[in-house]
C-alpha cells in the first residue's frame, strides 16, 4: 500500500512539514528508472529518492545521499534554485505533487510498472518535461485530470450493488483481501457496507507495519500479527520499505536465484549420473565384440563361404553358440570389424568412468556451494562469493550460447532469436504457453518472446517497444513504419518439415511500429 492514496494522504502532510522551506540543489539519476532530488536549507540537507523501476517502485528521504562521479545525468534543470512550499496528495489518486514558489509542480505519478514524474511548468496543463520518456501517453496527462472525486455516499454504494473496487478503486490489494476474509464477496449490501466502514475506519487511524508475503515486502496499513518492521511515522515506514524492498528484496532474489540456477544442476548432474551409471552397466555386461571375433577366426575352417549365421564351439562359455555374420563380408573381415568396435567400446567404458567421476566432483561441489549460499546473510558476502568462484563469467559464457538475446523492458524479459534455426530452439525450448510471440509479418526475421509474469497483464508500452525489436531484428529494419504480428505464444506451432524458423499462427494480432534498435530508446 506504499503506492496507494491511503498511505500518501499521511505521507504527503508529513513531507511537506519536513521540505517546506528547502531549496532544490540538485537533480539527477545515476540508475536506471532511479530519480534523486537534492533539497538543502540553513539547517542541513535531505533528499527524496524515488526508485521507479517496475518491478521495484519506492520511495525514500535519506539526509545523505553521495552522488557517483561517473554514469550520472542531471534532469529537471529548471527546478535547481526553487523552493518548495507544499507537497499535496492528489484526491483519491496514487499520486501527489510538489509545489514551488514560481507556480511550478512536479508530480509523482505512482502507478505500479507505470510511474512516472512530471514536470508542471506554472499554468501549464501538460507537462513541460517527464522522467521515464517510454511513457508516452504521460506527455498528454492534464494537470487537472488527475486529482478524483467519489462519491462515498450509501446511495451511491447501493447503485453499484457493493462492488467495493468500482465504490472505492484506491482501496488496494490488503483491503480488498481484508474484506474477502470477512466474507464480503457473499454477505448481503448492508453488511458490505458497514465492512466498508469498518475498513475505512482502519485506514483513516493507520499503524504502518512491513510485511513479507511471498518473498516481497509490501506496507499494511491494517493490523497484522507478524510483521518485520512497524511503527506510526509514515515517513520513516516509507524509508524502511525502501530499504526491504530495493536492498534486502534485491539481495534475496539474487541469491535465490543462484540457489535456482545450483539446484537446477544438481538435479540434471544427479540424472546424467543415474543415466551413464545404467549405461555404463549394461556395456560392461554385455560380451565384449573381440571375444566374438576370437571364437570367429579359431573356427574360420568351420565357417561355409557366404553364411550369414553358423553354430560354432565358444571356448569362452564352453559351449556350442549360434553367431551372426555380416552379409557380403568374409569372416575375416567381420572380425576385424569386431576388434575395431571392442577397442572402441573400451575407450567409451573409459570415458564413461572418466565422466561420471567428473560429475560426481560438480555434484559435491555444487551442494557444497548451495550450502554455502544458504548460510549467506547480506550482499557484500554474495558478492565475495559470486566473485571467489568465478560465478560471473561462467554465467555470462552460459549465456552466450543461448540461441536468444535478451532484453528487459519495464520488468520483462525479452528473449530475441539470433538466427532461423536458433528461433526454432527458442519457440521449442524457451517460450511457454502464455508468454507473448511477435515477429515482423510477412518478411523474414528473429522471433521475439515477452516472458510472461504471473498475475501480470503485458503492458502496450512493453509489447510495443517488443514489436519495435521484432521489426528491427527483420528484413523491414529500414522501413518508416512496418507492421508486427504478436499472440501468446501457445498459438503459435512449428509444421513438420518446414524451413527453420517457419511457423504457423492460428490467431494474431497487427501493430505498426517504427524499427528501433536495443539501443535507440
Amino acid at each position: 500500500m506504499h503506492l496507494n492514496y491511503h498511505f500518501l494522504k499521511y505521507l504527503c502532510p508529513e513531507l511537506s512539514l519536513k521540505f517546506t522551506g528547502m531549496r532544490i540543489i540538485t537533480c539527477f539519476s545515476q540508475n536506471k528508472d532511479e530519480l534523486v532530488i537534492g533539497c538543502a536549507n540553513h539547517t542541513g540537507q535531505c533528499y527524496i529518492r524515488a526508485n521507479l523501476l517496475p518491478i521495484i517502485s519506492c520511495l525514500s528521504f535519506p539526509e545523505e545521499f553521495k552522488r557517483s562521479k561517473k554514469n550520472t545525468v542531471s534532469l529537471f534543470p529548471e527546478l535547481i534554485g526553487q523552493i518548495i512550499t507544499e507537497i499535496k496528495v492528489f484526491s483519491f489518486e496514487r499520486a501527489f505533487k510538489i509545489n514551488f514558489d514560481s507556480g511550478d509542480s512536479l508530480v509523482f505519478k505512482l502507478h505500479g510498472t507505470r510511474s512516472n514524474v512530471l514536470y508542471y511548468p506554472k499554468d501549464y496543463q501538460l507537462p513541460a518535461s517527464i522522467f521515464r520518456n517510454e511513457l508516452k501517453e504521460d506527455k498528454n496527462l492534464q494537470l487537472a485530470d488527475i486529482e478524483k472525486h467519489l462519491d462515498l455516499s450509501f446511495d451511491n454504494f447501493q447503485l453499484m450493488e457493493g462492488n467495493a473496487s468500482q465504490f472505492l478503486p484506491t482501496l488496494g490489494k490488503i483491503p480488498r483481501e481484508w474484506l474477502k476474509s470477512k466474507g464480503y464477496i457473499e454477505a448481503d449490501l448492508q453488511t458490505k457496507w458497514r465492512l466498508i466502514q469498518e475498513v475505512l475506519d482502519l485506514l483513516d487511524s493507520p499503524h504502518y507495519a512491513i510485511i513479507k508475503e511471498n518473498n516481497e515486502f509490501l506496507l499494511s496499513l491494517l493490523p497484522v500479527q507478524k510483521a518485520v518492521f512497524d511503527t506510526s511515522d509514515p515517513v520513516e515506514a516509507s524509508n524502511e520499505l525502501f530499504r526491504y524492498k530495493v536492498v534486502i528484496q534485491a539481495f534475496e532474489k539474487e541469491k535465490n536465484q543462484w540457489i535456482r540456477i545450483f539446484e537446477e544442476q544438481k538435479k540434471k548432474t544427479k540424472a546424467y549420473i543415474l543415466k551413464t551409471s545404467q549405461k555404463l552397466e549394461e556395456l560392461e555386461k554385455e560380451v565384449p565384440p573381440s571375444q566374438v571375433a576370437d571364437v570367429l577366426m579359431a573356427n574360420l575352417h568351420q565357417i561355409p563361404p557366404g553364411s550369414e549365421a553358423v553354430l560354432l564351439f565358444n571356448f569362452y562359455t564352453q559351449k556350442e553358440e549360434p553367431f551372426k555374420l555380416k552379409k557380403g563380408q568374409t569372416p575375416q573381415k567381420f572380425a576385424e570389424t569386431l576388434y575395431r568396435k571392442s577397442k572402441n567400446r573400451k575407450k567409451e567404458i573409459d570415458q564413461l568412468h572418466h565422466n561420471l567421476d567428473e560429475k560426481d566432483k560438480m555434484l559435491s561441489q555444487t551442494m557444497d556451494w548451495i550450502e554455502d549460499l544458504n548460510g549467506i546473510k547480506d550482499f557484500k558476502s554474495l558478492k565475495e562469493f559470486i566473485k571467489s568462484k568465478h560465478l560471473s563469467a561462467r554465467q555470462k559464457e552460459k549465456e552466450e550460447q543461448v540461441p536468444y538475446k535478451r532484453f528487459e523492458i519495464e520488468g520483462f524479459e525479452i528473449l530475441v532469436g539470433k538466427s532461423a534455426k536458433a528461433n526454432d530452439e527458442l519457440l521449442r525450448y524457451f517460450a511457454w504457453k502464455d508468454d507473448l510471440w511477435l515477429h515482423a509479418k510477412d518478411v523474414s526475421g528473429s522471433h521475439v518472446v515477452i516472458k510472461y509474469r504471473s498475475g501480470i497483464n503485458f503492458p502496450k508500452t512493453v509489447i510495443e517497444r517488443a514489436a519495435e525489436l521484432a521489426a528491427y531484428y527483420s528484413k523491414n529494419i529500414n522501413e518508416s513504419l512496418a507492421p508486427v504480428i504478436y499472440t501468446p505464444a501457445k498459438f503459435v506451432r512449428k509444421v513438420k518439415g518446414s524451413p527453420s524458423g517457419a511457423v504457423m499462427v492460428d490467431k494474431e494480432s497487427v501493430l505498426m511500429v517504427v524499427p528501433r534498435g536495443p539501443q535507440e530508446n
